[in-house]
């Protein structure tokens, strides 16, 4: 799925109750994440729910970090935010995830109007961890 896939689907949705179900649908959809990567060092501090994001770094062809996350969260429309911010951001350059403004994309969705504080809190914190992580790849890669 891409972003521009979930940002039609999202298009066609007029009623939050079903954009929320849409959202824990794409939750659903989330690649496992094996319980050891429930760590403490994976876990999102800042979230009211539970939130995990563990990193790999693979290298494309000519040896540039690509990283690829796996997230969890204990909480299904959580999961479904950690599913969008995967989205946007697994599988991509350092310097692509930096490019990327996730939370204008949160709110071109509505979600700034939708969502609790709280969960708009932990939505910043799990963008921040992912951009922290690619600003460190980039520097250890110079």
């Amino acid at each position: 799925m891409t972003i521009d896939e979930i940002r039609d689907n999202f298009a066609v949705l007029d009623d939050w109750d079903d954009r929320y179900r849409y959202v824990i649908e794409l939750g659903r959809a989330l690649e496992p994440m094996p319980e050891a990567e429930h760590s403490a060092a994976n876990k999102v501090n800042g979230c009211v729910s539970q939130v995990w994001l563990s990193r790999r770094i693979d290298r494309d062809s000519n040896g540039e970090p690509i990283l690829h996350y796996l997230g969890d969260s204990d909480a299904h429309i959580v999961r479904g935010l950690v599913a969008i911010v995967l989205t946007l951001y697994s599988n991509r350059k350092p310097q692509d995830i930096l490019a990327t403004d996730a939370l204008s994309i949160f709110d071109e969705f509505g979600f700034g109007q939708h969502l609790t504080p709280q969960r708009s809190n932990g939505l910043r914190s799990m963008v921040e961890r992912i951009r922290t992580d690619a600003r460190e790849v980039l520097a250890a890669a110079s």
